[in-house]
């Protein structure tokens, strides 16, 4: 069983554009076209199982309406494979109340972006999200690192996430995404490796595809690479590690084939692929 952990979708009235905006800010190309059905499509071609969609609200109004239709889109997509997470922002007032609808809405955990949000993840406004996360047992999934399309900018450093899992303590379910910070990565092995945070393979592995008409440096294309991969295995072990496309913007075949070809066991290449995933979901068959 392969499960995705980190993907993305859109509303098909405006993905095109979406879709457009963030591949020329990122300046890389996108594998789907950003909508459900693009999402189930590439989840076919790559015999993917489950796929979890992870939205973010970048301002506190569209919280509630954002979480109502993640639950209708869990609903109306029972036994196909697809399960969306809720959001918050860490502006939004009653986050207490939102995060109990999030729960009892039967959603299996929450996102949020720091850049996106313009906070940074140690700040008390996400500290005290996270406590009533854990009170509720959601799941808390966190972009971590550098973004692509905002260079140079940090919100959730390792140091960050370090001082979280501290402050709210081990009821948390804690991921980091992008290997626990995208391009901040020696810090993450120095740092986390004696937390309990899980870490995400999204957008983190091999090369980044850059769109056909941006003029990238090659060694600004270069991720992690098998060598570097392995550093993570030893440090956190593969039972930390969640396998994720950061789907639209990854090939999903060439995420999956980067940990077939990995020099670990076959199990721990399961866990790292789908079984740790599935432990996280508390899914049972």
């Amino acid at each position: 069983m392969i499960i995705d952990m980190h993907t993305h979708i859109f509303p098909e009235k405006i993905s095109a554009d979406v879709i457009e905006k963030l591949s020329r800010v990122s300046k890389s190309k996108n594998f789907s076209d950003g909508t459900l059905n693009g999402l189930k499509s590439s989840m076919k071609a790559a015999q993917i199982k489950i796929s979890v969609i992870l939205p973010v609200a970048t301002t506190p109004k569209q919280v509630e309406k954002i979480n109502t239709s993640s639950a209708a889109l869990n609903e109306k997509n029972f036994g196909e494979g697809i399960i969306s997470f809720g959001c918050i922002h860490p502006d939004f007032t009653n986050y207490r109340a939102e995060l109990r609808r999030v729960k009892n809405y039967g959603l299996k955990g929450i996102k949020i972006h720091p850049v996106y949000q313009d906070t940074n993840l140690d700040d008390v406004k996400y500290l005290r999200i996270m406590d009533c996360a854990a009170e509720n047992g959601l799941i808390v999934v966190t972009h971590a690192g550098l973004d692509i399309g905002f260079p140079g900018i940090v919100r959730c450093s390792p140091q960050m996430a370090k001082k979280v899992v501290e402050k709210v303590g081990s009821g948390l379910k804690f991921v980091l995404a992008h290997m626990g910070g995208w391009k901040n990565w020696l810090e993450v092995l120095k740092i986390l490796s004696g937390t309990e945070i899980l870490i995400d393979t999204s957008f983190s592995t091999g090369k980044i595809v850059p769109r056909a008409d941006f003029q990238w440096r090659e060694e600004d294309l270069k991720l992690l690479d098998a060598e570097e991969f392995m550093k993570f295995v030893k440090t956190f072990g593969a039972e930390r590690i969640l396998f994720g496309t950061d789907s639209p913007w990854t090939s999903a075949r060439d995420s999956i084939e980067f940990i077939r070809n990995l020099p670990l066991s076959d199990a721990e290449k399961e866990k790292i692929l789908g079984l740790n995933a599935k432990k996280l979901l508390e899914i049972e068959k």
